[in-house]
Protein backbone atom coordinates (compact mmCIF):
# COMPACT_ATOMS: atom_id res chain seq x y z
CA UNK A 1 0.00 0.00 0.00
CA UNK A 2 1.09 3.61 -0.67
CA UNK A 3 1.85 6.30 1.62
CA UNK A 4 -1.85 7.51 2.12
CA UNK A 5 -5.08 5.57 2.31
CA UNK A 6 -7.00 5.28 -0.56
CA UNK A 7 -9.56 7.63 0.41
CA UNK A 8 -6.68 10.84 0.61
CA UNK A 9 -4.59 9.52 -2.26
CA UNK A 10 -8.80 10.27 -4.01
CA UNK A 11 -8.85 13.31 -2.14
CA UNK A 12 -5.90 15.03 -3.77
CA UNK A 13 -6.86 13.90 -7.10
CA UNK A 14 -10.15 15.22 -6.75
CA UNK A 15 -8.59 18.47 -5.56
CA UNK A 16 -5.99 18.83 -7.93
CA UNK A 17 -8.41 17.76 -10.64
CA UNK A 18 -10.85 20.73 -9.59
CA UNK A 19 -7.77 23.56 -8.87
CA UNK A 20 -6.87 22.48 -12.57
CA UNK A 21 -10.75 23.37 -13.70
CA UNK A 22 -10.75 26.45 -11.93
CA UNK A 23 -8.12 27.97 -12.88
CA UNK A 24 -8.67 27.22 -16.83
CA UNK A 25 -12.11 28.95 -16.34
CA UNK A 26 -10.35 32.03 -14.86
CA UNK A 27 -7.97 32.00 -17.96
CA UNK A 28 -10.65 31.35 -20.32
CA UNK A 29 -13.27 33.88 -19.07
CA UNK A 30 -9.91 36.66 -19.15
CA UNK A 31 -9.19 35.80 -22.81
CA UNK A 32 -12.86 36.17 -23.35
CA UNK A 33 -13.38 39.67 -22.57
CA UNK A 34 -14.03 41.76 -25.47
CA UNK A 35 -10.85 44.69 -26.15
CA UNK A 36 -11.93 48.26 -27.38
CA UNK A 37 -12.00 48.16 -31.03
CA UNK A 38 -8.62 49.65 -32.46
CA UNK A 39 -9.01 53.68 -33.89
CA UNK A 40 -9.28 54.30 -37.36
CA UNK A 41 -5.99 53.36 -38.89
CA UNK A 42 -4.64 54.97 -41.93
CA UNK A 43 -2.52 53.27 -44.54
CA UNK A 44 1.14 54.03 -44.65
CA UNK A 45 2.09 56.08 -47.78
CA UNK A 46 4.50 54.06 -49.78
CA UNK A 47 8.60 54.67 -49.87
CA UNK A 48 9.72 57.21 -51.96
CA UNK A 49 12.93 55.44 -54.31
CA UNK A 50 15.86 56.17 -53.16
CA UNK A 51 17.71 59.32 -55.06
CA UNK A 52 19.25 58.15 -58.75
CA UNK A 53 22.65 59.28 -57.57
CA UNK A 54 22.03 56.68 -54.80
CA UNK A 55 20.80 54.12 -56.35
CA UNK A 56 23.56 53.64 -59.57
CA UNK A 57 26.24 54.39 -57.37
CA UNK A 58 28.90 52.00 -58.86
CA UNK A 59 31.17 52.54 -55.88
CA UNK A 60 28.35 51.30 -53.71
CA UNK A 61 28.43 47.99 -54.97
CA UNK A 62 30.73 45.34 -54.92
CA UNK A 63 33.44 45.24 -57.12
CA UNK A 64 34.54 41.69 -57.68
CA UNK A 65 37.90 40.97 -58.79
CA UNK A 66 38.59 36.89 -59.54
CA UNK A 67 42.41 35.97 -59.46
CA UNK A 68 43.01 32.20 -60.35
CA UNK A 69 46.65 30.77 -59.47
CA UNK A 70 47.83 27.20 -59.31
CA UNK A 71 46.30 25.79 -56.05
CA UNK A 72 42.98 28.82 -55.26
CA UNK A 73 41.41 30.68 -56.72
CA UNK A 74 40.69 33.97 -55.30
CA UNK A 75 37.66 36.31 -54.56
CA UNK A 76 37.80 39.73 -53.87
CA UNK A 77 35.24 41.58 -52.73
CA UNK A 78 35.85 45.94 -52.76
CA UNK A 79 33.37 48.21 -51.25
CA UNK A 80 34.29 51.76 -52.57
CA UNK A 81 37.93 50.76 -52.98
CA UNK A 82 38.18 48.74 -49.61
CA UNK A 83 39.22 45.40 -49.63
CA UNK A 84 36.50 43.73 -47.43
CA UNK A 85 36.25 40.54 -47.63
CA UNK A 86 38.17 37.35 -49.87
CA UNK A 87 36.77 34.02 -50.82
CA UNK A 88 39.88 31.31 -51.45
CA UNK A 89 38.43 27.97 -53.25
CA UNK A 90 41.49 25.85 -53.60
CA UNK A 91 41.88 23.40 -55.75
CA UNK A 92 40.98 20.66 -53.40
CA UNK A 93 39.48 21.13 -50.11
CA UNK A 94 36.65 23.54 -49.04
CA UNK A 95 35.92 26.91 -49.65
CA UNK A 96 36.84 29.43 -46.91
CA UNK A 97 36.57 33.00 -46.46
CA UNK A 98 38.56 35.78 -45.26
CA UNK A 99 36.48 38.80 -43.90
CA UNK A 100 37.31 42.67 -42.86
CA UNK A 101 37.00 41.90 -38.55
CA UNK A 102 37.23 45.38 -38.01
CA UNK A 103 38.81 49.52 -38.73
CA UNK A 104 42.19 48.16 -37.80
CA UNK A 105 42.13 46.31 -41.00
CA UNK A 106 42.45 42.40 -39.71
CA UNK A 107 40.78 39.49 -41.55
CA UNK A 108 38.83 36.76 -39.44
CA UNK A 109 39.15 33.29 -41.39
CA UNK A 110 35.57 31.97 -41.18
CA UNK A 111 34.50 28.66 -42.81
CA UNK A 112 30.81 29.56 -44.06
CA UNK A 113 29.25 33.43 -44.22
CA UNK A 114 27.04 31.94 -41.54
CA UNK A 115 26.41 33.67 -38.39
CA UNK A 116 25.55 30.84 -36.14
CA UNK A 117 22.37 32.76 -35.56
CA UNK A 118 19.70 29.69 -34.64
CA UNK A 119 16.24 30.78 -33.89
CA UNK A 120 14.29 28.29 -31.36
CA UNK A 121 11.69 26.26 -33.21
CA UNK A 122 10.08 24.80 -30.67
CA UNK A 123 6.25 23.18 -31.07
CA UNK A 124 4.25 24.17 -28.04
CA UNK A 125 0.76 23.17 -29.21
CA UNK A 126 0.20 20.93 -31.97
CA UNK A 127 -3.81 20.06 -32.99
Amino acid sequence: MGLFPLEARTMRYFYFAASTIVAVGIALSAAAETAPPPPALEPVPEAPPPPPEIANDPELQPQITIVRRENETLEEYRVNGRLTMVKVTPRQGRPYYLVAGGADGAFIRRDSLDTGLRVPLWVLFSF
